[in-house]
């Protein structure tokens, strides 16, 4: 029922005057402290209107709108629910009752959110604008009340003093060994400002060291952050942003706003930073890389500038790098990932498929939670996972990166027991929210007879299904390389450089579960040199000339390198050890390079008149027998026959 002064419940006309006063107050005044609407005097005046009318439930409506907007979220809910009390039916399409749903989850009184929200969206008026919404919000209170009851295991260690500081430190990147971290650290810069920069610290004995910035080309008089270091450390994306005049400084182009920049280590010099070109970078904000382990795909968060955008819609894309080394068009992530809310701190695991990021837009404890999701075999993203309280709480998580072995994260926290403001922290990671394990593979291509380091480059592939893993490069001036691989497969590794015979070589990362690294040396002989190559990679059934479909990855890359350098000729020899009958020797190691012969003839079309195959029987063991008979174990001695036992080829001419 309304009250004689009309269109309001209140019959105290003093009142009313001053709840009309109230109304206007903010688009009217500003307040001189803030710059904004000056909502504190409107409070001020409902305050004296509410002493008035105790009763003016509208008067409660509207100071609990002014409080929202200084974000006064206890007093919000005061008010709230005193309108609620005066007249529980005043809510015609039920906000009163969506906005303590929303408070109360802010707040992280679970049962009381789900109490409210429960009452919106059983209203049949209940407001479409926000039904989703709610929907949301009503899918976290039922979230977290039963998080709350299960909680994951967490025990989270600061980083230490190498790292950590008084000042923020946050957004670590981590190299494939695990051995060096990338972050971002803000530092006090002239009045009141801070100074955005990039730090290393490498980890020995036990501890991280302490950390030192990066070059001053990369670091520059302006802010530089969320550093994503490629697996092998020789490549870093990041975050530049420009000031108000378009400038990006140090001579940095950009397309608008915040850009991805590049920069790559040569050696121990890293190259002044480049915009990343492509497709990525738009009038719009990017940011938050994260790049993956082979470094041909770029996850990264876009948000949205102009007219009609919304600062709380960002969104995580993706691009990947063509033969011709541009980057793609950015594509959007489908919505089982991206919500119309912020999606943040995108982090994708070494194991190429497994992938970490903030949400606001998924079912949570409140704030900005941790959530994990695997792309699978179709291409498809599964539903994502919310990492559990008290990974997450009713405060923002972000910054969350997992190391290559799966079982440890890093994460930013300004948690008590810190240095200082934002530490960097981390953790064991629960079984059940673990990526896959990735081995960490590194090694050096070198010349065999000089041993001087070459910047070879390598293909990875799986020898049992053919599939390209990885392609990368060692260092030019090191000749080394680390790159990760998932475990519990085979794999061969191709290398090329120019001017020198290709090289394969095989390797088994599935015989040792709790294995995590593996070193291969890679020599390589210059074409012309007489040298015999060894094909490592060529399988016969036992006693037979019969070649196993695991040898044709290694004979598609010989027939590539023969095709590429159409003026070579080559003897392919067959080798055995020096057990058995030498006659019988001879014969099998004829028929195994005739067998080698006759599949590149036939099924790599390579012409015949560039080849020839000759055995050679046990006449030229690379171990002698009496090197053999003087190994201490019998699994030795096999090792060495095997050795002996081998497919190779001579370049001719």
């Amino acid at each position: 029922m309304r009250s004689v002064c009309g269109q309001y419940s209140s019959n105290n006309k003093k009142a009313v005057k001053l709840f009309k006063e109230a109304q206007v107050v903010p688009s009217q005044q500003i307040d001189p402290g803030t710059g904004y609407p000056d909502f504190s005097s409107g409070i001020k005046i409902l305050n004296k209107c509410l002493l008035k009318d105790p009763n003016f439930w509208e008067a409660y409506l509207l100071r609990a709108e002014f409080h929202l907007n200084l974000r006064k979220k206890s007093e919000a809910i005061f008010d709230y629910e005193n309108a609620l009390k005066i007249n529980p039916e005043h809510s015609r399409t039920g906000m009163t009752f969506f906005q303590l749903g929303d408070l109360y989850l802010d707040r992280g009184e679970y049962s009381k959110a789900l109490q409210y929200i429960q009452q919106f969206l059983k209203n049949p008026n209940a407001n479409s604008d926000y039904i989703k919404l709610g929907k949301l919000i009503y899918e976290s209170a039922v979230f977290s009340i039963e998080a709350l009851k299960n909680p994951v295991a967490f025990d989270p260690i600061n980083a230490g003093p190498g790292i950590n500081t008084v000042h923020a430190e946050y957004y670590p990147s981590l190299t494939v060994d695990g051995k060096k971290i990338f972050f971002t650290r803000a530092l006090p810069y002239e009045s009141n400002n801070i100074q955005e920069d990039f730090f290393t610290s490498n980890f020995s004995d036990n501890n991280w060291g302490n950390a030192i910035p990066m070059p001053l080309n990369v670091n520059s008089e302006r802010n530089e952050g969320a550093p994503t270091v490629s697996a092998n450390g020789r490549g870093l994306v990041f975050v530049a942003c420009s000031d108000e005049s378009g400038d990006y400084g140090e001579n940095r182009k950009g397309k608008g706003s915040c850009d991805l920049f590049y920069t790559e280590r040569i050696g121990n010099k890293w190259s002044n930073p480049v915009n990343i070109g492509g497709e990525i970078n738009t009038y719009h904000w990017e940011t938050q890389p994260s790049l993956s382990a082979d470094g041909k795909t770029l996850y990264f968060i876009r948000g949205l500038r102009g007219k009609g955008a919304d600062f709380r819609n960002s969104d995580i894309y993706v691009s990947r790098i063509g033969e011709n080394g541009t980057w793609s068009a950015a594509e959007r992530l489908p919505d089982i990932i991206n919500t119309p809310y912020a999606e943040e701190s995108v982090h994708i695991h070494p194991d190429g498929k497994t992938l970490y990021f903030a949400s606001r837009g998924h079912a949570g404890l409140g704030g900005s939670d941790l959530y994990v999701s695997q792309i699978g075999a179709d291409g498809k993203w599964s539903k994502p996972k919310n990492l559990g309280y008290p990974i997450n709480t009713l405060n923002d998580e972000n910054s969350l990166i997992v190391a290559p072995q799966g079982n440890i994260a890093f994460f930013a926290s300004d948690r008590a027991g810190g240095y200082g403001d934002l530490d960097i922290y981390l953790f064991e990671l629960p079984k059940n929210l673990q990526p896959t394990t990735t081995y960490y593979f590194d090694g050096k291509v070198f010349e065999a007879a000089t041993l001087s380091p070459l910047g070879g480059h390598f293909t990875l592939k799986d020898i049992a299904t053919g599939e390209v893993v990885i392609i990368s490069d060692a260092d030019p001036l090191t000749g080394t390389f680390s790159v990760p691989l998932p475990s519990n497969r085979q794999y061969v590794i191709d290398v090329t450089f120019p001017g020198y015979a290709p090289t394969s070589l095989g390797f088994d990362l599935t015989y040792d579960e709790n294995q995590t690294t593996y070193h291969l040396d890679i020599p390589m002989n210059p074409i012309g040199s007489g040298k015999e190559n060894i094909l490592h990679n060529i399988y016969f059934d036992l006693n037979s000339a019969k070649l196993r479909s695991e040898s044709y990855v290694e004979l598609n890359n010989l027939a590539n390198f023969l095709r590429t350098n159409p003026s070579l000729t080559i003897e392919l020899g067959g080798h055995t050890d020096t057990r058995g009958d030498a006659t019988d020797n001879m014969k099998l190691s004829t028929e195994r390079a005739k067998a080698v012969y006759d599949y590149l003839v036939q099924s790599e079309h390579i012409a015949a008149v560039r080849m020839s195959y000759r055995g050679y029987g046990e006449l030229s063991p690379i171990i002698s027998d009496q090197e053999i008979s003087a190994l201490p174990s019998e699994d030795e001695k096999e090792n060495a026959h095997q050795i002996n036992r081998r497919t190779v080829y001579k370049i001719m001419k």
